[in-house]
């Protein structure tokens, strides 16, 4: 509606595809592409377009969209096999292209969303807000990682870095707050964690760091090639012992994972790529 675009996200649970189109609604389709249903959510005011990817809850899909207006800011839920809504809380952010993530929390599981300024975890089944975290920038693109009783959240251009347990309730930011980075942190790529380390990439100066997961203490930084300004978009991926960061010249950086910065080899596509 406004000319932005839109990143096509979808999730699929083995019998159909479930796809966010932003403006368009969120869809489901069968593997013969035949339309099982179509929600439209109205018109959508997020500048850069929208961005989250749907969330498979058991029967449930679940999306969050920010936006311009903070009334119109919502989460909710819909049954994956008619569309229909189960549950929508109002949220007062307004800026933001994340995605939720579920995750288990002692005896409960929580749906967490990191965005405009805080941390937030909701009931799965009933989009009660369980509890919220500050510390935030603005801006907020990725996904929180998750690992060792721990979520991971980096926010803003070269932000800090939250590790929070989970499993509180109400205000948390003084009490569940296991450690903090305060600058460093990616703008778009997700952080990742793999083995005992937290890995991530500074979008904003091409610089990559690992943090030990469970203390936070800086394990090393390294520069990925030249430094460009929002110079990577794609998040790291790791495996076999390797991490790989790939920038948007098409560079794949292959860094041995662990406590020290060493870097196996350069492998070049010669073509853009976001991801």
């Amino acid at each position: 509606a406004y000319g932005f675009p839109v990143d096509m996200e979808f999730v699929c649970d083995g019998e159909r595809v479930y796809a966010y189109l932003g403006n368009h609604g969120l869809l489901a389709v069968d593997f013969n592409g035949k339309q099982v249903w179509h929600r439209s959510l109205g018109e959508l005011t997020a500048y850069h377009g929208t961005a989250c990817s749907p969330l498979l809850y058991k029967d449930s899909v679940i999306l969050f969209q920010d936006q311009r207006a903070p009334a119109q800011s919502f989460i909710a839920a819909f049954d994956k096999r008619t569309g229909k809504t189960l549950w929508r809380t109002e949220r007062e952010e307004n800026v933001g292209w994340g995605s939720p993530v579920a995750i288990r929390a002692g005896n409960r599981d929580e749906v967490i969303v990191s965005s405009q300024f805080r941390v937030y975890a909701y009931h799965p089944d009933t989009g009660k807000e369980l509890w919220r975290s500050d510390g935030n920038l603005v801006e907020v693109t990725p996904t929180p990682a998750v690992g060792h009783g721990m979520l991971f959240a980096t926010s803003g251009r070269a932000g800090p870095t939250l590790a929070i347990r989970p499993g509180g309730s109400g205000d948390v930011t003084g009490t569940h707050v296991v450690w903090r980075a305060a600058k460093g942190s990616p703008f778009i790529p997700s952080p990742l964690v793999y083995g005992d380390y937290l890995y991530m990439v500074n979008d904003m100066v091409s610089v990559a760091t690992c943090y030990e997961a469970k203390t936070g203490k800086l394990m090393w930084q390294g520069r990925l090639g030249e430094a460009h300004r929002e110079g990577f978009s794609a998040s790291p991926v790791a495996v076999d012992g390797k991490v790989f960061f790939t920038n948007d010249m098409g560079e794949t950086y292959v860094l041995q994972a662990g406590q020290e910065f060493k870097l196996l080899h350069v492998n070049r596509l010669n073509a853009r790529t976001l991801a």
